[in-house]
């Protein structure tokens, strides 16, 4: 499981989703996620559908690469479901001893499954085509107003960066302490789950140590090449938007508009 979670991991190939700049793409990932809230009918969720999968035909990103990172969330997105179903009032369908199933928590269970499927899988084609580096510089550039509120923009953007880069170093960290634990004889699939949780604690101090280790010596890299960051930090390659970029945002502000259209009308 821990090997199907492609949050923050980059996948190499030549796409034009992969040549657009960064900037285009948090800001398309932004709209995209507030335009899942944004519509209430089918007829969005088709709409969002369709524009997810040009942009993941786009990408060229393997689409069972794309859908793998779907594996690591089923538990959470089968809580989430769950308690819509049985929990939300209304029209009754089904009654079965105190557990009933209404017409509004049948469509509100299935809307927050799609929400939550388009929310990863979005999220995923933002960082699977996007280096951690030229999420940096983008995420610099947008918060860029802020600095008028004293806010350390570079600070913030520079933790956000290492936070997603260390997600797959941290997950392939946990593989291999889990299969050396294995190896030696610890079992971290039978029993119940107090059972499982104990068994957990062998995996959790090694993966802690390591990940202060790699933060601790992260932190003597940059300090000895005497890093500041901030003003009057030269970029090696600046980011300039060129004409696929404007398209972009063209087509994002028609996709956009749209699901406003179908937010208020439909």
């Amino acid at each position: 499981m821990l090997r199907d979670i492609t949050l923050g991991q980059y996948y190499q190939t030549d796409s034009v989703i992969h040549k657009l700049d960064p900037r285009v793409k948090l800001v398309a990932t932004v709209a995209f996620i507030i335009s899942l809230f944004v519509v209430k009918s089918w007829v969005g969720y088709v709409v969002a559908a369709i524009f997810l999968a040009v942009v993941i035909k786009l990408s060229n990103v393997p689409f069972k690469y794309m859908v793998k990172g779907m594996r690591a969330i089923v538990f959470i997105m089968l809580i989430t479901v769950v308690f819509n179903l049985f929990l939300t009032p209304g029209e009754v369908l089904v009654s079965f001893w105190k557990v009933r199933i209404t017409k509004e928590g049948l469509q509100q269970a299935v809307t927050m499954a799609v929400r939550l499927s388009f929310l990863i899988v979005g999220s995923s084609i933002m960082t699977l085509t996007t280096t951690p580096n030229s999420l940096t510089d983008a995420m610099e550039k947008l918060m860029k107003p802020l600095k008028v509120f004293k806010v350390p923009v570079h600070e913030v953007a520079m933790m956000m960066s290492i936070a997603l880069r260390f997600i797959p170093i941290l997950l392939e960290e946990t593989d291999k302490i889990m299969k050396a634990q294995i190896a030696r004889g610890a079992d971290f699939e039978s029993g119940n789950l107090i059972k499982k949780a104990k068994a957990m604690v062998p995996l959790l101090v090694p993966l802690f140590i390591s990940a202060f280790r790699r933060a601790n010596d992260l932190a003597m890299a940059m300090e000895a090449r005497c890093y500041r960051g901030g003003e009057h930090r030269t970029k090696m390659k600046p980011l300039k938007y060129g004409a696929r970029d404007r398209v972009a945002y063209g087509i994002l502000a028609a996709y956009f508009a749209v699901c406003i259209m179908i937010g208020i009308y439909l």
